[in-house]
């Protein structure tokens, strides 16, 4: 473990400190960083941009976590025990190599943002209680091989934001128009020839929040000078 690796684990320690970011370290190893697991009073622990395949299941050890990203690793699987994680609210896995999910993961009580973008998964990936991460805000499936979207996606009655864009999607489930929160949906580059007609009424709340957004952005153009 590098020096500075080092003085990062005995810093968070010693004062008590919330996050550590320990990104772009060429870590390939979680396990090679001394102390990390016993730092269970961390918030926040960011390890994007470096050279993970694999979670450990020690990561059930870091409790408090609130906010976990792995973003731009080479994981290729997780451990059961991350859903131990009863505080998480943000877990980023975007660009990784991910073709599965835990069994388990939707035992997820807090989660708020996910973001699975850029991996390998499809609709055969998710465990049974995928769909029971119902406080949900955020959901980013972007860049995937999903062909369907489980009809259970409905059950995500919280969700602001929804990204499926650069899949094969062939179709979306009428379950969709469930999700009366809804102020983005992202579905470009998929193969959908049509639309299930009870999307109208949340693509009426998507088009009113894009108005409010470029009336703001207006306004800030406007203020700031700009044409």
């Amino acid at each position: 473990m590098s020096k500075s690796l080092k003085k990062l684990v005995e810093e968070s320690r010693e004062k008590n400190q919330p996050e550590v970011d320990m990104s772009d370290r060429g870590i390939s190893n979680m396990l090679d960083v001394n102390g990390l697991f016993s730092l269970s009073h961390i918030t926040q622990l960011v390890l994007s941009h470096n050279k993970l395949t694999m979670v450990p299941p020690n990561i059930a050890e870091l409790k408090n976590l609130e906010v976990l990203n792995f973003f731009n690793n080479q994981i290729e699987e997780l451990p059961t025990q991350i859903s131990s994680l009863q505080k998480l609210k943000h877990l980023n896995l975007g660009m990784n190599r991910l073709n599965t999910l835990p069994r388990g993961f939707g035992s997820l009580p807090a989660l708020e943002v996910l973001d699975l973008t850029y991996n390998n998964l499809n609709e055969h990936s998710l465990p049974g209680n995928f769909f029971y991460l119902t406080t949900l805000r955020a959901l980013y499936l972007s860049d995937n091989d999903f062909e369907i979207l489980p009809p259970d996606i409905g059950k995500l009655t919280k969700l602001q934001i929804l990204s499926l864009r650069d899949n094969d999607l062939i179709s979306l489930p009428k379950e969709i128009g469930e999700l009366t929160q809804l102020k983005e949906l992202h579905i470009q580059g998929n193969r959908l020839t049509v639309l299930p007609p009870e999307l109208a009424s949340t693509a009426d709340t998507c088009k009113q929040t894009q108005n409010r957004r470029r009336k703001i952005m207006t306004n800030r153009k406007r203020s700031a000078g700009n044409p």
